[in-house]
């Protein structure tokens, strides 16, 4: 008898890839080649149908996905010659943030990120990939570093936000993450940043002001998790489909917005089917941003510019005029 172990666990997938992981399985116990071919051909007309048509929520769901590849998977297929760097010279080294220098096509660069953890012991290690002050102040050493020796900066954003603990505040979290932003928007290195997953909060912002902003399609970036938006606009957490799509965190949405530059492709399915794939995408981006950065067209002066022309706002001063005039009558 066959082991089971060959197939796809159904509790360990997404509900909208239900019919993809049944077609799946059906394939591996499959031996006739026609059959086999016809499957495929369905299981591709599937994920045509399904992937470019997830709402909000379920992109969220598929950013979170146990098996999506995570920092350090990327950094192995897509760099050469790692060398990781440790602590932040005042308190300690932060597992949550992971800061090192490495080769990308023969050129020396400098890469920041977060790192969730795959297993329970190195996510609890990691912390989920919410770094404490220590990380923050340990990333913008290494932007010092890169701005001393004309090193890029290349940044992987993958954390549900910031570590929200008392310990955390008491060194420091909030104005870390302040100068953070502040130093991201006045070293002189050219800084590339890709949100592969999850981009929470002021946490994922402190390693994410750049000169080139790229995201995963199935990524997303927003100011903090839709449950917990449900919570405090309806006070119900189960309303956090509708969060989602109020939040706009998707790649198509911050894209259209002008929030992020690049939309990064991934296999069909997500980056969690095809991690090479993903990662020759994600490597592609990069040799692209390192070409344009020769030329000298980001600086600090740029950067600023492009965070500072965000958004749109105006003065509406017909209501403001009746509520004073209200005011009057009464």
């Amino acid at each position: 008898m066959a082991s089971t172990s060959k197939y796809i666990r159904m509790d360990s997938i997404l509900p909208f890839e239900r019919s993809i992981a049944e077609l799946e399985n059906r394939l591996i116990d499959t031996e006739c080649e026609q059959e086999r071919k016809d499957i495929e051909i369905e299981i591709q007309r599937e994920c045509d149908i399904v992937f470019p048509n997830l709402s909000a929520w379920e992109r969220v769901q598929l950013a979170r996905h146990a098996q999506r590849p995570r920092m350090l998977d990327y950094t192995k297929l897509i760099f050469d010659d790692m060398i990781e760097l440790h602590g932040d010279r005042v308190l300690g080294d932060d597992l949550a943030m992971v800061t090192g220098i490495a080769q990308f096509n023969g050129e020396t660069v400098m890469v920041v990120g977060q790192q969730k953890g795959v297993t329970t012991e190195e996510k609890v290690e990691r912390n989920f990939g919410m770094a404490h002050p220590e990380g923050y102040r340990k990333a913008m050493r290494m932007y010092d570093m890169a701005e001393r020796f004309k090193f890029p900066i290349i940044s992987f954003v993958d954390t549900p936000a910031a570590h929200p603990g008392l310990e955390a505040e008491q060194h420091g979290q909030g104005p870390m993450i302040a100068q953070g932003i502040m130093r991201s928007l006045t070293v002189d290195a050219p800084i590339f940043s890709a949100v592969i997953g999850e981009g929470g909060s002021g946490g994922a912002l402190a390693i994410a002001v750049a000169d080139e902003i790229a995201m995963f399609e199935h990524a997303f970036y927003v100011i903090c998790p839709p449950e917990r938006c449900a919570e405090i606009l309806w006070r119900d957490v189960e309303k956090k489909e509708l969060a989602s799509e109020a939040l706009k965190p998707t790649a198509y949405d911050l894209k259209k917005m002008g929030i992020i530059d690049t939309i990064i492709p991934e296999p069909n399915g997500g980056a969690h089917r095809s991690p090479n794939a993903a990662a020759q995408a994600l490597s592609e981006s990069i040799e692209r941003f390192l070409f344009n950065a020769k030329k000298g067209i980001f600086t600090p002066t740029t950067r600023q510019q492009k965070f500072q022309s965000m958004g749109v706002w105006a003065e509406e001063k017909e209501p403001l005029l009746k509520i004073s005039e209200a005011a009057d009558q009464a």
